[in-house]
């Protein structure tokens, strides 16, 4: 291997290290174990104590203080009634309970397609304690493309579906990524949504998903240059957090965000085993 590919590979190697530990903390995406709408009347939920409501605006917490819920932010306990506001889309890590250090389980609360919903953080989730890395595809630098963006004037919102079948979301399409892949003789245009510092993040569906892959993952890009060029390294092709658990709201792509190409590189469905 020439020193350029042992430099590539060691850059992935490190992003991999860093993407595992990043997985893998105490309330991060391996750890949901519900996700539950709030009714208007305060009720009991599933697997967090106390009595959880909301208005349409706010959410309503009453507990007691034997519960055992604090403050996420303050670690204040819980007795009587609280409340939050979120805006759509918003999450607030809001109280937590369990363990010898009473914060074993968070409570999450979210807005999701303007309707509030918790979604139970646990830390003893066998998902997160039995997690050992996920499973990639070894590092493949045919799959290193140099692609063009092609910016729109203005952003587009596109609809879009999300792993929940009762929240819609929406794609802020900002341009497309341009490419050929090998072996391939037409073109491929994916839209691209614009992250931090004019990162691009692409959402995308290909012929390894339900097979090796989930069913979709995206992809990172540095800003593009100023000639408008980018690396579309499918190596770093990362699953979202509806791959580890079935109560994420990640979204879709867009309908034309697909490969007629198997995309053998970058993370696979870590629930399926060799």
């Amino acid at each position: 291997m020439d020193t350029t590919a042992t430099a590539q590979l060691e850059r992935w190697q490190r992003f991999r290290t860093n993407r595992n530990k990043a997985l893998a903390t105490r309330h991060g995406w391996l750890t949901p174990t519900s996700f539950q709408w709030l009714e208007s009347r305060p009720a009991a939920v599933e697997l967090a104590p106390g009595l959880w409501s909301t208005d349409g605006t706010t959410a309503t917490l009453t507990a007691a203080a034997q519960d055992g819920l604090t403050l996420v932010e303050t670690g204040e306990p819980v007795d009587g009634t609280i409340t939050a506001s979120l805006a759509n889309e918003e999450s607030l890590m809001w109280v937590q309970f369990g363990g010898a250090d009473g914060q074993q389980v968070v409570v999450e609360l979210a807005m999701r397609a303007d309707r509030y919903a918790i979604r139970t953080r646990d830390s003893g989730s066998p998902v997160l304690t039995e997690f050992d890395g996920v499973p990639t595809f070894d590092y493949n630098p045919d799959l290193v493309i140099e692609a063009a963006y092609e910016a729109y004037p203005e952003p587009v919102a596109v609809p879009i579906g999300t792993a929940n079948p009762l929240v819609d979301g929406v794609h802020y399409s900002v341009g497309e990524v341009v490419f050929r892949l090998p072996g391939i003789d037409h073109e491929y245009r994916l839209h691209a949504e614009e992250e931090k510092l004019g990162a691009l993040t692409v959402t995308f569906h290909d012929e390894t998903n339900g097979d090796s892959t989930d069913d979709w993952r995206k992809v990172s890009t540095a800003r593009p240059r100023p000639d408008g060029s980018v690396v579309l390294d499918f190596n770093r092709a990362i699953n979202y957090p509806s791959a580890f658990t079935p109560f994420g709201t990640c979204p879709m792509p867009v309908k034309n965000n697909s490969l007629d190409y198997r995309i053998e590189a970058g993370e696979k469905d870590p629930m399926l085993t060799d």
